[in-house]
């Protein structure tokens, strides 16, 4: 059995990285409420552009965008992988990994080569590590508040490579928040758009009862590109935005765990050192009533 003083010294130290989770966690809860706000706050905005690009998509225009068509092969697949910057958040980053990793080796199978856009230190560091899987671009170290404007770059390395040829399908891996207790790491197309993922019961409805025109300025091509542009980068954003409310909501979770087992084992290695003290001063009792007999 261990000596009081090295059951004491592990008390401590228990004790001392308590404090650190606990703390970890009210900034957690904190940052998760912030996140949350900004995610709602994101989501009407990606409705409408997605009502708009529905609206365009069902238009009888001559030009009809690259972002629309897809293609007749699959050679090269672009993902793109969020994931968060920091760790201390339970299994969200390995979960999301864990399904991009799946697929990439399913791809393989079939002989198609995989590109990768990494936003967030996590995802880059495995894709990096990851033989076969070629990292295109990357963001990372975004903070607690995503910028538009950091995206952009790495996105449109992906956007440029579709529309050249160089990609054939890109999708997107992130955690999706569902609820505080629950993220769901989720696989979208990205490109080319599929009829499931630009047209909700909503515009489909809109549209079986009318069909949808519009007078573009100076002309269509121009304004489809720019409309289409912008779409795909507000889904990235609002991808960015589910997976950092996930991140705090399961970084909460985890450092009030790591607090309750930190308190557990406060109260087992208490216990074990009330044993060995008492164990101590049975034994010292015995020594003194031992030597008093034989005197």
């Amino acid at each position: 059995m261990a000596s009081g003083r090295e059951i004491r010294n592990k008390i401590k130290s228990v004790k001392n990285t308590q404090k650190i989770t606990r703390a970890m966690e009210m900034v957690a809860a904190s940052k998760m409420r912030k996140a949350q706000d900004r995610m709602k706050k994101a989501r009407p905005y990606g409705e409408k552009i997605r009502n708009v690009a529905a609206h365009m998509s069902n238009a009888s225009v001559e030009y009809r965008h690259p972002f629309l068509i897809s293609r007749d092969s699959v050679n090269k697949i672009g993902i793109i992988v969020i994931t968060s910057d920091k760790g201390l958040c339970g299994g969200l980053n390995t979960n999301v990994l864990r399904k991009a990793l799946n697929e990439i080796r399913s791809w393989e199978s079939k002989d198609q080569q995989v590109e990768a856009c990494c936003i967030g230190n996590k995802g880059l560091g495995f894709m990096s590590r990851l033989s076969g899987v070629q990292v295109i671009s990357q963001v990372t170290g975004l903070g607690d508040s995503p910028n538009m404007e950091r995206l952009i770059g790495a996105v449109k390395i992906v956007l440029d490579a579709y529309t050249e040829g160089q990609l054939d399908k890109v999708y997107i891996f992130y955690n999706q928040f569902v609820n505080t207790m629950k993220q769901t790491p989720v696989m979208e197309q990205l490109l080319p758009l599929t009829d499931e993922r630009i047209n909700s019961k909503e515009n489909e409805a809109k549209s079986a009862r009318a069909p949808w025109d519009y007078i573009y300025e100076p002309e269509a091509r121009p304004v489809i590109d720019d409309i289409m542009v912008r779409y795909i980068e507000a889904l990235v954003y609002q991808a960015v935005t589910e997976n950092m409310a996930s991140e705090q909501s399961a970084r909460m979770v985890a450092m009030k765990a790591a607090s309750d087992n930190a308190g557990n084992l406060i109260d087992e290695l208490t216990l074990i050192y009330n044993k060995s003290r008492q164990a101590a001063i049975t034994k010292e009792l015995s020594e003194i009533v031992g030597g008093a007999a034989a005197v």
